[in-house]
């Protein structure tokens, strides 16, 4: 019982992480592409609640002003924050087209919870923008992956022979392969020019194709032992055929290895692109991804002056951390 309630809790948790990703154009202030170039650099923004005057129930900020001291805050003038306000059009799930968002302040203020980057834009936004595409890559990815390990282990499994011994031996290859650099070299040597829609398929393609092996192997082994059972020989004696046997008996008995496989596969292939964008051969400028989006830390004094930039690593960890532990509780279930 307390495994159930952690799973569901952990489900809740990846629910939560993703609805603001999914809807981010309504969520985030700013359009991700959008650059205030007199704010580079600019400091994470503050909410207030009191002021001189006491408690207010209205958040309020304050504008920032950043010299060669720092950053401080102009406190001649507050700046509440407003819900549901008008700003910039975005499409939700590429349908529907709004220019509603959650919140914001009036102008000249701006609200920059997690700072800007080098061109002024801002950072939450982007971390959310750009959480569309890294999620959706290691998700589209995954599902790929996935589809090539249950068709090729259940081939291999259920027939066994030269067809077991052939796949078996091509995933013996893709095993023993460097995954990391395997996977630089080969978009490496793809086209790098591509339009953004290009780069993104171009990127799940490759690293959906590249992963199957190990959990190919999983699910032909799951296959070998419930092709032996009775029940299974039963069906065959009544005259099941391959198909019926696959389809009632054989291909449920892999679906819970399979989740399992699925929530150590995303956070796997999140990071895959987040590291391709980072050296340049994923997403680029100025379509925000967290590998590109990190890639401004390889300066060493960004690094060390601008510590809110690292939010895109810390989307990463969290995101990685919640996958690692339902993968955990999925194999408990299981066992």
């Amino acid at each position: 019982m307390r495994n159930k309630a952690r799973l569901r809790f952990l489900i809740l948790l990846l629910v939560a992480l993703h609805i603001p990703v999914v809807f981010a154009g309504f969520v985030a202030p700013y359009d991700a592409k959008e650059q205030d170039r007199s704010r580079p650099y600019s400091c994470p923004t503050h909410l207030h609640f009191v002021d001189s005057s006491g408690f207010r129930f209205r958040p309020f900020i304050y504008a920032p002003v950043c010299d060669f001291d720092g950053c401080r805050e102009d406190r001649t003038r507050p700046y509440p924050v407003h819900f549901f306000v008008t700003g910039s059009s975005y499409s939700i799930l590429a349908v529907l087209n709004w220019d509603r968002h959650l919140f914001g302040v009036e102008a000249p203020a701006r609200i920059a919870l997690l700072g800007t980057d080098a061109f002024g834009r801002d950072e939450f936004s982007r971390l959310l923008f750009g959480g569309q595409l890294s999620l959706a890559a290691g998700l589209l990815a995954t599902l790929i992956t996935l589809i090539l390990a249950a068709i090729i282990g259940t081939l291999a499994g259920f027939y066994g022979g030269w067809i077991d011994e052939t796949l078996m031996g091509i995933s013996e290859l893709f095993l023993s392969l460097p995954w990391l650099y395997f996977l630089i070299g080969v978009r490496a040597f793809l086209p790098l020019h591509v339009s953004p829609a290009g780069t993104f398929l171009l990127l799940i393609g490759v690293i959906g194709l590249i992963g199957w092996a190990r959990p190919a192997r999983l699910v032909r082994g799951i296959v070998l032992s419930v092709r032996t059972r009775n029940y299974v020989f039963a069906a065959r004696g009544f005259g099941g055929s391959d198909i019926y046997l696959l389809r009632r008996h054989i291909l449920p008995e892999t679906f819970g290895v399979l989740l399992t496989q699925a929530a150590l596969l995303v956070p796997l292939y999140i990071t895959a692109e987040a590291t391709l964008s980072f050296f340049g051969l994923g997403m680029s400028e100025p379509v925000p991804s967290w590998g590109n989006m990190l890639a401004t830390l390889q300066h060493y004094n960004v690094l060390v002056s601008y510590g809110w930039l690292l939010a895109p690593a810390g989307a990463l960890v969290v995101t990685s951390v919640i996958y690692g532990l339902l993968a955990d509780a999925l194999h408990s279930r299981r066992s």
